[in-house]
C-alpha cells in the first residue's frame, strides 16, 4: 500500500470503489486497520447501489409521466367518439349535442336555401311587410275574454262529497292542463280540491311544486266562488293509506278523454266511501265534449285567469321581454296578465325611442332529441344520425322499438304524411317565403335543438338576429332557475305569448297550443300565430329541385293564411288552444 499505483491499477481501483482518488493522496496514505478498510468498502458499495436504485426510480417516474401525458392527450382527442367502456350508453346518447356541434351544417334543401338567401339579400319579396305583424282584418275585435264574468257553478255551497288530490306529471304545460282539468272535475263532483302536486320526472328533472310556479293565494281567491280549494287534507285523512283503500287512481285506471258520466259513476262512490281520491298523472283524462257549459267555462277561468306566475318568474320574465323589445312594454292585455305588477315602465338606458319599438317574432322550434327520435323520420344526417337516434330510442322508447320490429316504417312516407318535425332549415324557409327580412329579430324558445349549432347554421345564416333567454339574461340572473326546467319554460311562455308574432312548427306541442290559445284570448286581434301545415309543406318541399322562388312564396303564404282563418272551436277540440267558444269568450 506504501507504493504508488500505476495508471492501470488506478483505473481498476476507481472502477472497484466507484469513486476517484487523487494520486498524490493515495501515495501519501498510511495503512489503515482491516476493520476500517472493510467498513469503507461497505459504505462505497451501498452508496453505489443507492445511486443505481435512485436512477431506476427516476427513469420509471419519467416513463409513467410520459405515459400519463400521452394517455390524457389521446383521451381528449377521442373522447367524443371513443368514450370509455365504463360509461353507459345513456351517457353517450345524452351527449349527442357536443358531437354534432363539431360537424358541418346539414342541408336538405340546398336549392331552396340558396334562393331564399338571394331573395332576402335583394329584398325581392312582393309581400306587404306591414301585414306580417297583424292578424287577418276580419279576426280583430270579434271575440272578447269573458270566462271570469259570472259565478260558474251553482252547486258550490252544497255538501261536499269528499276531497280530490291530484299529482300531475310532465312538464310545465302538461301540468297546467292537468291543474285546470282537476278544478273542473272537483266542481263536477262537488268535491273539495287540494292544491295540486307535481310529480318529479327523470326526464324533466324538476322538483318544482305548484307554489314555486303559480301564486297559490291568487289561484284560490279567483276560484273561490266556483270550487272549494284547500292547501292540504284535513288531519283525519292525512294518515289514511289511500292506495290500500282503493282511492289511488292512475292513468291506467281511467280512460283518455273520459266523459263526465265516467267520473260520476266511478269516482263519486270512492269519495263517499273513503272521503278522498288521489289522481296520479291525470294527463288528458277529461274530455272536452260533451261537458256542461258551466264546467267548460270553469276550465277557461282556471287557465286564463287563475294561474298567475309567482313574482320571481314575473320579474325575470319582465326583464327578458324588456331586453327583447329594447324599450318600455306596450301595456297590452297580454303583458298585464302575464307580468302583473312587473310591467316595465322605464326605457332601457341608451335606447333611442324615436326609431320606434322593434317588432320581434318568437319561434317555438320543436326539434329536440326526444321529438326527433320518436318521429322515426330521417333528417339528412346519414348513418351517424340513424345510429344516434336508434340508440336513444332503445333507452327511452323501448315500446316503440318493439313495434318497429313488427312493422316496416318508411321515413319517406312519414314525411309525405306530414308526421316529421320541421327542421330549423325548413322553419327558416317558411319565414323567408312569408317575407320576413334578413334583419328580423327572432326569439327562440327552448333552444335545446338536436344537432346544436351545426343544425342551426342554415337558419342563422338567413336570420342572424336570433336570441334565446340564455343570450339575454346573465348567468347570475338565470342561476336560481337553472335546475328547474318548468320555471325556465315559464320564461319561454312569457316571451312567446307577448311576441308580436308567434311561429310554431308543431301544433301538437303543449307549449305551442297553450301560448297560441293565450294569444287568442288576450291578444285583442293583434297577436298573430303562424301554423304551417306539415303535410302540405312536405309536398311543397318535395319539389325543391324544380320549384321557383315566387311559386314557393305563393304556396307557403296560402298555406299559412288558411290556418289563420277565424273559426269557433270545433267539437272535441282543446278549449285551451281554441278558446273561441261561448263557454270561454264572448262574441261581439
Amino acid at each position: 500500500m506504501g507504493k504508488s499505483m500505476d495508471p492501470k491499477q488506478f483505473i481498476q481501483h476507481k472502477n472497484y470503489h466507484g469513486r476517484f482518488y487523487d494520486a498524490g493522496v493515495l501515495h501519501g496514505m498510511k495503512s489503515v486497520s482491516k476493520g476500517v478498510s472493510l467498513s469503507g468498502r461497505r459504505r462505497a458499495f451501498v452508496f453505489r447501489h443507492l445511486r443505481l436504485i435512485a436512477f431506476l426510480f427516476g427513469l420509471m417516474g419519467a416513463f409513467f409521466m410520459l405515459d400519463s401525458l400521452m394517455f390524457s392527450l389521446i383521451h381528449r382527442l377521442h373522447f367524443q367518439n371513443c368514450q370509455s367502456e365504463e360509461e353507459t350508453t345513456e351517457f353517450q346518447v345524452e351527449n349527442y349535442g357536443s358531437i354534432y356541434n363539431k360537424e358541418p351544417e346539414i342541408i336538405m334543401y340546398d336549392k331552396l336555401l340558396q334562393m331564399a338567401a338571394d331573395a332576402l339579400e335583394q329584398n325581392t319579396s312582393q309581400i306587404d311587410r306591414s301585414s306580417l305583424w297583424e292578424e287577418p282584418l276580419q279576426q280583430k275585435s270579434i271575440w272578447k275574454p269573458c270566462a271570469d264574468k259570472q259565478k260558474l257553478y251553482q252547486g258550490h255551497t252544497a255538501k261536499k262529497t269528499g276531497f280530490i288530490m291530484m299529482s300531475a306529471n310532465g312538464g310545465l304545460n302538461q301540468q297546467r292542463v292537468a291543474v285546470c282539468n282537476s278544478v273542473a272535475v272537483a266542481a263536477l263532483l262537488n268535491a273539495t280540491l287540494v292544491i295540486p302536486k307535481f310529480l318529479y320526472s327523470s326526464v324533466w328533472k324538476d322538483s318544482s311544486q305548484f307554489g314555486d310556479i303559480y301564486q297559490e293565494e291568487y289561484f284560490m281567491n279567483i276560484l273561490k266562488d266556483d270550487v272549494n280549494i284547500v292547501k292540504e287534507l284535513p288531519s283525519h285523512l292525512q294518515a289514511l293509506d289511500i292506495e290500500a283503500v282503493g282511492s289511488l287512481i292512475t292513468d291506467k285506471d281511467i280512460m283518455k278523454e273520459a266523459t263526465p258520466d265516467h267520473f260520476i259513476q266511478n269516482i263519486i262512490p270512492l269519495l263517499l266511501r273513503n272521503g278522498v281520491v288521489h289522481f296520479l298523472g291525470f294527463g288528458n283524462r277529461l274530455a272536452f265534449d260533451p261537458l256542461p257549459s258551466n264546467i267548460q267555462r270553469l276550465r277557461c277561468k282556471c287557465n286564463f285567469h287563475a294561474l298567475q306566475f309567482v313574482p320571481r318568474i314575473q320579474e325575470l320574465g319582465s326583464l327578458l321581454v324588456r331586453r327583447i323589445r329594447r324599450y318600455d312594454a306596450r301595456q297590452s292585455l297580454l303583458d298585464k296578465q302575464l307580468l302583473g305588477e312587473y310591467l316595465p315602465s322605464v326605457p332601457l338606458k341608451g335606447y333611442n325611442g324615436s326609431n320606434g319599438p322593434p317588432n320581434y317574432l318568437a319561434l317555438h322550434l320543436r326539434f329536440e332529441m326526444d321529438m326527433v327520435a320518436y318521429s322515426l323520420c330521417g333528417f339528412g344526417g346519414g348513418e351517424r344520425e340513424q345510429n344516434e337516434l336508434q340508440a336513444y330510442r332503445e333507452i327511452h322508447f323501448p315500446t316503440l322499438v318493439m313495434r318497429m320490429k313488427n312493422k316496416s316504417v318508411s321515413p319517406a312516407d312519414l314525411r309525405k304524411d306530414g308526421r316529421c318535425p320541421l327542421t330549423p332549415e325548413e322553419a327558416a324557409l317558411v319565414l323567408a317565403a312569408l317575407g320576413f327580412n334578413h334583419g328580423t329579430y327572432i326569439y327562440l324558445a327552448g333552444s335545446d335543438i338536436y344537432g346544436g349549432v351545426s343544425r342551426m347554421l342554415p337558419f342563422s345564416k338567413l336570420y342572424p338576429n336570433l336570441v334565446t333567454k340564455e343570450d339575454l339574461l346573465s348567468q347570475s340572473e338565470l342561476e336560481p332557475f337553472r335546475n328547474f326546467s318548468s320555471q325556465m319554460a315559464a320564461l319561454d311562455f312569457i316571451a312567446c305569448a307577448t311576441a308580436d308574432v308567434f311561429a310554431i312548427t308543431d301544433s301538437g306541442s303543449q307549449l305551442s297550443s297553450l301560448v297560441s290559445g293565450y294569444r287568442v284570448y288576450y291578444g285583442e286581434g293583434r297577436a298573430p300565430t303562424l301554423r304551417p301545415n306539415k303535410k302540405r309543406l312536405a309536398s311543397i318541399m318535395s319539389e325543391n329541385s324544380t320549384i321557383e322562388w315566387f311559386e314557393f312564396e305563393e304556396r307557403v303564404r296560402k298555406m299559412i293564411e288558411e290556418a289563420q282563418r277565424v273559426r269557433p272551436r270545433g267539437r272535441g277540440r282543446s278549449i285551451y288552444k281554441q278558446p273561441r267558444s261561448p263557454e270561454c269568450m264572448c262574441k261581439t
